[in-house]
């Protein structure tokens, strides 16, 4: 069989196992029964603004974890698979730059990251801990998790999320899905490669919406701060662009200084107006 071309790869991920168990999410619904990533793409479009359920998954400890234990603050769920040797690395390697651009514009405990394990027979605990250091994640609020079952299976569905069987293991959807706080899916996002931009902006968008009331000093300096946060394609990084505020103080002392011409051109014509009409003294009159 050949090789996937470049762009098939950058939409979907293809596993280099052969044979691996598992069912794929379209047999338990009326999903089509053979991949086809249009379709597979209109069906995680249409996940946007769904709200996921409390799930149950064990993280790479054997810790139980639920998706309320990330609730207030933005979540970003990575899905893949543990045998997948050709797209689903990239993917987590794509993610691990992106995340690490997002902590240093948003910072380190302003968002979560969940790798989930969506091949049930394989992904264990033990295979996601060793997937995490293989692919040398560091990140405190980033957790690796496997689950089984009915959790798993209405988690993908929430989240829009394809697999089939494939002669390579599994075809299905490079996608990684940001959740808002509150737990509704707000942004997917596509491809085994992609800029950090891609994440950064739906998370800065969320965080931007949830940074508080402008009467609050620190939420008003908050929501300064990401607004004046922009992307540098030539550093791959965001900077605080302070020529905004530059622009903001030229252009107010001009409108002071016009508003100041404007007043005294006002008061100087009054001023000629009282002077017209008023009357002349006796000792003027001759």
């Amino acid at each position: 069989m050949p090789r996937p071309s470049l762009l098939w790869l950058a939409i979907v991920c293809i596993a280099g196992t052969v044979g691996l168990a598992a069912t794929p999410l379209a047999a338990k619904t009326s999903q089509p029964s053979v991949f086809d990533p249009g379709a597979a793409i209109a069906y995680s479009q249409a996940a946007v603004g769904r709200e996921v359920g409390d799930y149950s998954f064990l993280d790479k400890s054997g810790e139980a974890r639920r998706l309320s234990d990330f609730r207030g603050k933005p979540l970003v769920v990575n899905l893949v698979f543990t045998a997948c040797v050709e797209s689903c690395p990239i993917i987590v390697q794509t993610l691990q730059h992106a995340v690490d651009v997002a902590i240093e514009a948003l910072g380190e405990n302003s968002f979560s990251v969940v790798t989930i394990g969506f091949d049930s027979a394989q992904d264990t605990p033990e295979r996601m801990h060793h997937y995490a250091s293989s692919q040398g994640i560091d990140f405190d609020n980033w957790h690796f998790l496997s689950g089984t079952g009915v959790d798993l299976d209405k988690l993908l569905e929430e989240l829009g999320f394809l697999y089939f069987p494939s002669p390579r293991g599994f075809d299905h959807l490079a996608q990684t899905s940001v959740l808002s706080s509150d737990g509704l899916v707000h942004q997917q996002v596509y491809g085994a490669s992609f800029d950090p931009p891609a994440l950064v902006e739906p998370l800065k968008s969320l965080m931007f919406g949830q940074a508080g009331s402008l009467v609050d000093v620190e939420a008003l300096i908050e929501r300064v701060r990401l607004f004046c946060t922009f992307y540098d394609p030539a550093r791959e990084r965001y900077s605080f662009d302070y020529s905004f505020f530059f622009a903001i103080t030229i252009g107010g002392l001009s409108l002071l200084g016009v508003a100041i011409l404007l007043l005294r051109a006002l008061l100087a014509a009054r001023s000629r107006e009282r002077g017209s009409r008023t009357p002349p003294r006796a000792s003027e009159i001759r």
